[in-house]
């Protein structure tokens, strides 16, 4: 049997159902103010079986001193009552057949009760079954009311405070059972006692026991407590202060110029004040990059930190690092000065490498395809050395111990580079060149004539007009020293009409039209810029009246010839 006494029919009570809103304990009564017998309180007998109403299957009523009542069918039809079945009891069944009906509905009272046929003591003619009298369990003041259909349930009372037992807690009334050193119930001391089972609600008793011996604090649990407080507020004054040092403290430096100890470190090209702060922290130079850092911005000049190599102490204070490096007595880098040739640079090499003589020449000439030149720089024919003009002037950090093919490419890279900065590929085309490898001769060879950087963009001029197919002057041809001195390996002044017209080297212009086959030297900023804009006022001549420092430009070749005059008579000739 279901709950409240309803039958196991699939559908629930209808409203249309005639005894639909019955306010007993399962379906049966009013509200309780309809009825007040026996004191009050409605009577139930758990311990029999209740005939209520008759089997309402097979329209037979009972109960109620016997007094019969109309009987309906489930469409809401009146229909004669049988004779009652007692073999089995059951609480009537109703299923929701909504159907057209064409018969008059009876009429029944608010409390569902046909009209007319209301009883004054639903319990007073009640037989007592199974032949005897039984007393009455709801009838005494602990015992629970029938149960209520749930529209009609009120609140729960209140539950009263549980006695008290004889179990102290100590002190403080409320000591927890993790510093008594008991269990937690389970985690649900703090659980609210309307979502424990009822079981718990309903107990009655101290779940604890008063029969129990009293609880006593546990120290190692008060141990592991303060170990836990203590550990916490240790980690965090540590990471506090860590916090409190990297953002307001000094960082960590050394005393004094350094301990004596010298030690070449070599800065890295385009490293910024960290990068030179790692490598000096790595070199032991310094204690801290932050303290590198912080000293390099102090100074006004600190960012004129340059790339290459300085010999500098150990355990340098940050502000004496930065203040040695700016200073010329610290840069130990190979310098390689404007117009230097290629002959030259491979000795400076040499030597500061502490080679052999000869050994950078010759990884030069045997491997200088290896040594990352662009492609537009090989393939030329004749050229004396296919690294002139790529081992641009600069600072480089050499020093023993390296080797010389790692020079070298460190070098090309760097002229390389310059030359795709300023577009060589693109302008040559622009100056009537055939590509670029012949703007960086022109470039060479403006740095080896122009004696001055203010002579640069004439001398640039002279070349490009005598380079023109309409140019009558000199027929095309260059007829510079400086080439000739190249192919010679020399730097003379005075040089003979008879000895630069008997040499055919393609190097020498006086007898070779147009440009050399390959750069004369390694031009500096000032000559490539000059070669990309050169002046536009009609210089087709010059010479070096003073044989050194001065070089005065002439258009014509009346004018040229008072400029070799005046050359002749500061030479005594």
């Amino acid at each position: 049997m279901t709950e409240y006494g309803r039958g196991p029919g699939s559908e629930p009570w209808h409203p249309d159902d005639p005894l639909y809103g019955d306010g007993g304990w399962g379906g049966q009564q009013a509200a309780q103010q309809a009825q007040q017998s026996y004191g009050g309180q409605p009577q139930y007998h758990p311990q029999q079986p209740q005939q209520q109403y008759g089997d309402w299957g097979t329209g037979e009523q009972h109960g109620y001193g016997d007094q019969s009542y109309p009987q309906y069918d489930e469409y809401g039809q009146q229909y004669a009552p049988q004779q009652p079945q007692h073999q089995q009891h059951q609480q009537p069944q109703h299923q929701q057949h909504q159907a057209p009906q064409q018969h008059q509905q009876p009429q029944y009272d608010q409390n569902g009760w046909p009209t007319g046929s209301y009883p004054q003591d639903p319990y007073a003619q009640q037989p007592a079954p199974y032949g005897g009298e039984q007393s009455d369990y709801y009838g005494a003041p602990e015992a629970y009311p029938p149960p209520e259909p749930p529209g009609r349930r009120r609140p729960e009372p209140e539950r009263e405070p549980e006695p008290g037992t004889d179990w102290d807690p100590g002190p403080d009334q409320g000591e927890h059972a993790f510093f008594a050193g008991g269990d937690d119930e389970d985690g649900r001391d703090g659980e609210p006692d309307d979502r424990r089972g009822r079981g718990e609600r309903r107990g009655g008793g101290d779940r604890r026991g008063g029969g129990k011996e009293k609880k006593r604090r546990s120290g190692l649990a008060c141990l592991v407590v303060v170990a836990v407080f203590g550990g916490g507020l240790a980690g965090v004054s540590y990471f506090g202060y860590q916090f409190y040092q990297d953002r307001f403290g000094s960082a960590p430096d050394f005393a004094g110029s350094g301990n004596g100890e010298q030690v070449t470190v070599t800065i890295p090209k385009g490293s910024g004040g960290y990068a030179i702060g790692q490598v000096l922290k790595q070199m032991g130079v310094v204690k801290s990059v932050d303290a590198f850092v912080a000293a390099q911005a102090a100074n006004p000049d600190g960012k004129n930190i340059q790339d290459g190599v300085y010999t500098l102490q150990k355990e340098m204070s940050a502000a004496s690092a930065v203040e040695l490096m700016l200073s010329p007595k610290s840069r130990d880098n190979l310098i390689i000065a404007e117009g230097k040739r290629n002959a030259a640079v491979y000795e400076l090499i040499d030597a500061r490498l502490e080679v052999e003589k000869g050994t950078t020449a010759k990884v030069a000439e045997t491997r200088w395809k290896t040594l990352g030149l662009p492609d537009w720089a090989v393939n030329h024919p004749n050229v004396k050395d296919p690294l002139e003009g790529f081992l641009f002037p600069s600072s480089y950090a050499v020093a023993k111990g390296q080797k010389p093919e790692d020079v070298l490419k460190q070098m090309v890279a760097r002229a390389t580079e310059k030359y795709e900065s300023l577009d060589f590929e693109t302008k040559a085309k622009s100056l009537g060149l055939e590509g670029p490898w012949e703007l960086v001769t022109v470039a060479s060879l403006v740095q080896a004539e122009g004696k001055t950087h203010d002579d640069f963009r004439k001398m640039s001029e002279v070349i490009y007009n005598r380079l023109k197919p309409t140019n009558t002057e000199t027929n095309q041809k260059l007829q510079f020293d400086s080439t000739f001195n190249y192919l010679l390996g020399q730097s003379e002044i005075d040089i003979s009409e008879s000895e630069i017209n008997s040499n055919p080297d393609p190097y020498n212009t006086y007898t070779n039209k147009g440009l050399p086959p390959g750069p004369i030297g390694n031009p500096g900023d000032d000559a490539l810029q000059a070669a990309l804009k050169p002046t536009r006022d009609g210089w087709m001549y010059f010479v070096a009246t003073d044989g050194m420092d001065k070089t005065e430009f002439a258009k014509t070749i009346a004018e040229h010839q008072r400029l070799v005059d005046k050359f002749n008579a500061s030479r005594g000739n």
